[in-house]
């Protein structure tokens, strides 16, 4: 399979990358691997941390599993493929370093150094780049232009093959992302040194530009100011028209925004920069799965995002019917599969009570094994907060906490099945409710998957698979 090379540009970066997890794990359609390279000089972001923890529990779980026509699960279906460290291009030379130290200012002669005068003000030449540029994309257009001498780029241009995609995200009222998305496409474009320059340089290449779309908490003392966020929004998209999408550089280039923003914590990097999850987040990450599936155009193609109606509170039912038929099926299968394996599987061991269980012959030492341990903490991390907390059941509290909510599922109800918003569900008069009813599905289905050679860990997925499935279609009339 043809792979997709996500590039993540800065903490907005990292943070899509959590949201299309998130939709990977649930089963949403993508025909490339994806073979996601974070591209931030701030290491200790908890951002990246975040994003880069996630996308490892995910390919640990996905190792245990396979996808034929033998297997019913399309739970983590799609392939992510880690090539560099940490999922991450590493830097060199900006920690613990000022800006003029970086640029040799004080060897420089003294013509070039009234000339970076003009360029760069006191405090940019005295930024320290530890976290980052701090919005100041005239510090990133120089910093970032390393990335492409690193044997990490390197070795991306040597996986790069016939039929695999690149995409970018990047947010344009930032330091980061408005600098490196330009260095980056103008390298892939035009650098001839690359192994593979030919195919990197003729590449179907899609790019989100994420607009401001959160506000941060006034702080004299820091750098980040989001007064300046529209008028660096506007700066940057007057440039993108004229060499980004006036060349036609760019295949597809995606915008997505909010004018509607929460203001968070005014953080400039480190393990304290953990903004939460965003809608606005997750319509970047369907961006990625709509690029997906195109072909190379002749002209650069602008796509824009917009919901059926402007409200404050996002259900399945304001999705557009595009959007609604690719992840609500797959994202409600995901959160019942949660519900029930936390609650029930493991909380209450029902795995020991019930014949799903013990007709497969489900072991407490198989619930103790590591695979079981990581899928747990993917759903429900209950030991890490902050920065380790990544977690399916953490994400869906934090994009339901934004002044614009996704709020898919009632997270505190008692009935998983009568949790989902806006869905009616079919109960029979004397039918089994609840998490009972799922379990006599999974009682159902575990005789069909009990004569398949599978691994217990395939047989575990499989029937929560096709349990939850039959659940959404019968109970919920979604197909």
């Amino acid at each position: 399979m043809a792979n997709l090379y996500v590039f993540a540009i800065g903490g907005t970066g990292s943070r899509v990358l959590r949201s299309l997890t998130m939709l990977l794990a649930a089963g949403v359609k993508c025909e490339h691997n994806i073979v996601p390279i974070i591209i931030d000089p701030d290491d200790s972001a908890a951002d990246l941390t975040r994003a880069s923890e996630l996308m490892k529990k995910y390919a640990f779980i996905r190792k245990y599993l396979s996808f034929t026509d033998n297997v019913e699960n399309r739970f983590f279906q799609t392939e992510i493929k880690q090539i560099v460290p940490n999922f991450r291009l590493p830097l060199s030379n900006t920690k613990d370093v000022e800006f003029k130290d970086y640029m040799g200012f004080d060897s420089m002669s003294e013509a070039n150094r009234a000339f970076l005068s003009v360029l760069f003000s006191d405090n940019n030449m005295r930024s320290d780049m530890k976290v980052g540029f701090k919005g100041n994309p005239n510090i990133g257009s120089v910093v970032l232009n390393q990335f492409s001498d690193s044997k990490e780029f390197e070795e991306f241009a040597n996986n790069f093959k016939q039929g695999d995609k690149i995409f970018i995200v990047s947010s344009i009222f930032g330091g980061t992302g408005a600098s490196g998305f330009p260095l980056l496409l103008k390298t892939l474009r035009s650098n001839n040194a690359l192994p593979n320059h030919a195919l990197i340089n003729d590449a179907n290449i899609g790019a989100c530009t994420v607009l401001p779309y959160f506000g941060v908490v006034q702080d004299d003392n820091s750098a980040i100011d989001s007064s300046t966020f529209i008028s660096k929004a506007k700066a940057a998209l007057e440039y993108y028209n004229k060499n980004i999408s006036g060349n036609n550089s760019i295949d597809y280039l995606y915008y997505i925004g909010d004018a509607k923003r929460t203001n968070y914590k005014n953080s400039e990097g480190g393990t304290t920069q953990s903004n939460n999850a965003h809608w606005v987040e997750l319509c970047a990450a369907l961006a990625i799965l709509d690029f997906d599936g195109l072909s190379k155009p002749d002209f650069t193609v602008h796509k824009e995002y917009g919901i059926e109606q402007d409200v404050t509170e996002i259900t399945f039912s304001q999705l557009c019917g595009k959007t609604k038929s690719k992840i609500q099926r797959p994202l409600i299968q995901l959160y019942l599969f949660y519900k029930h394996f936390v609650e029930k599987c493991l909380n209450e061991k029902e795995y020991l009570k019930q014949p799903w269980g013990k007709d497969n012959g489900y072991q407490e030492s198989f619930f103790a094994s590591d695979f079981v341990e990581t899928l747990q903490n993917f759903f429900l991390n209950k030991q890490n907060i902050g920065v380790g907390n990544y977690s399916f059941r953490r994400w869906l509290e934090e994009i339901t906490s934004n002044d614009r909510k996704f709020k898919p599922f009632i997270l505190e109800g008692d009935d998983p099945i009568q949790s989902v918003e806006g869905i009616t569900v079919k109960y029979g008069l004397f039918g089994s409710k609840s998490y009972s009813l799922i379990s006599g599905i999974l009682n159902d289905k575990a005789k069909d998957i009990k004569a398949k050679e599978n691994s217990q860990e395939q047989k575990l997925l499989d029937l929560y698979f096709s349990t939850t499935a039959k659940v959404v279609v019968e109970k919920m009339n979604i197909h």
